[in-house]
């Protein structure tokens, strides 16, 4: 290889790995207010006003090396190996009485069944990711129809792909929220994923960014409460992603937690072992999942809803 051959080879490596996760915009939320976890325990085990539900919107399967830290001491102990590992790909549904209904996470868009070669996920990515495992269920879109109402906002747990991959069924007007630096983190892999998360979110508001500021009490990275009135908690819950985020929402039924990809599996969850190779920081990571297993070990009422598989 010449010289110019080997500098253009750099310049092309150093440019990818300066690539943003997304290019869509950001901007402060002027929903919710900063909190504490003392604020959260004082409520938590209280019915409070909200309604939730879980749809699913497929079933897939992907690496569990990406999903469960398969070098953590608990994973070689119990001889857990590399290979496909059923999923499931999910919204949740967050009905409020005076502020409306608004979902964690998108699901995915009818176009990725119906026409593939429209979707946001396409092309290559589509083929690496093998979207052809997918058994579709509800994508995002066909739950939207049978609706009247448009919803009032969507809370992202973080911005990778497959939770944002229903996005372009939401109306442009939807509001959309997550936590801070979810855009912004630089990585070689970006270069793959970019386009379509790019193209998912392409048309929709700025992302919000929660207002997060250092918890007081030392249990999260930050506390937000989203609606003011205790009903409903974004937990900063950084590793898997920088802006990574749970929520808790306080239902008619109980609290109800919603851990984003801090614990993709049931397996992981049980274990106390975070995400493998799709998670970006490891020790941030089972910091945060510490945390969340803490408050459930705490207070047991609280029915868990994980990244991509249902406990039993």
């Amino acid at each position: 290889m010449s010289h110019s051959s080997r500098l253009l080879c750099l310049a092309a490596t150093l440019t990818l790995a300066g690539c943003t996760a997304t290019s869509h915009l950001t901007q402060a939320s002027a929903l919710g207010r900063a909190s504490r976890s003392s604020e959260l325990l004082a409520v938590i085990d209280q019915p409070g006003p909200i309604e939730a539900r879980t749809v699913r919107s497929t079933r897939w399967a992907v690496p569990r090396a990406g999903l469960i830290n398969l070098e953590h001491p608990q994973a070689k102990q119990a001889g857990l190996t590399d290979g496909d590992e059923p999923i499931e790909v999910d919204f949740h549904v967050i009905q409020h009485p005076r502020f409306g209904t608004f979902l964690i996470d998108t699901g995915v868009e009818r176009a990725l069944r119906d026409a593939p070669d429209k979707a946001a996920i396409r092309g290559l990515v589509a083929r690496e990711l093998h979207a052809e495992k997918m058994d579709f269920a509800q994508p995002l879109g066909d739950w939207l129809s049978a609706r009247s109402e448009p919803v009032a906002g969507v809370f992202f747990t973080h911005l990778h792909l497959d939770h944002v991959s229903g996005a372009p069924d939401l109306p442009k007007t939807t509001p959309l929220y997550a936590g801070p630096g979810e855009t912004t983190p630089r990585g070689v892999l970006n270069v793959f994923t970019r386009g379509s998360i790019d193209r998912a979110l392409a048309g929709l508001p700025p992302v919000s960014e929660w207002g997060f500021t250092a918890d007081a009490d030392g249990r999260f990275a930050g506390v937000v409460d989203v609606f003011g009135d205790g009903s409903f908690y974004a937990l900063w819950t950084p590793g898997h992603t920088p802006g990574s985020t749970a929520y808790l929402a306080r239902t008619t039924e109980g609290p109800v937690l919603f851990t984003g990809d801090t614990s993709h599996t049931v397996w992981g969850w049980e274990h106390d072992v975070e995400p493998g190779t799709f998670t970006a920081d490891h020790a941030a990571n089972a910091k945060s999942l510490a945390a969340l297993r803490a408050l459930v070990r705490e207070h047991p009422a609280i029915s868990v809803r994980l990244g991509h598989q249902s406990p039993q």
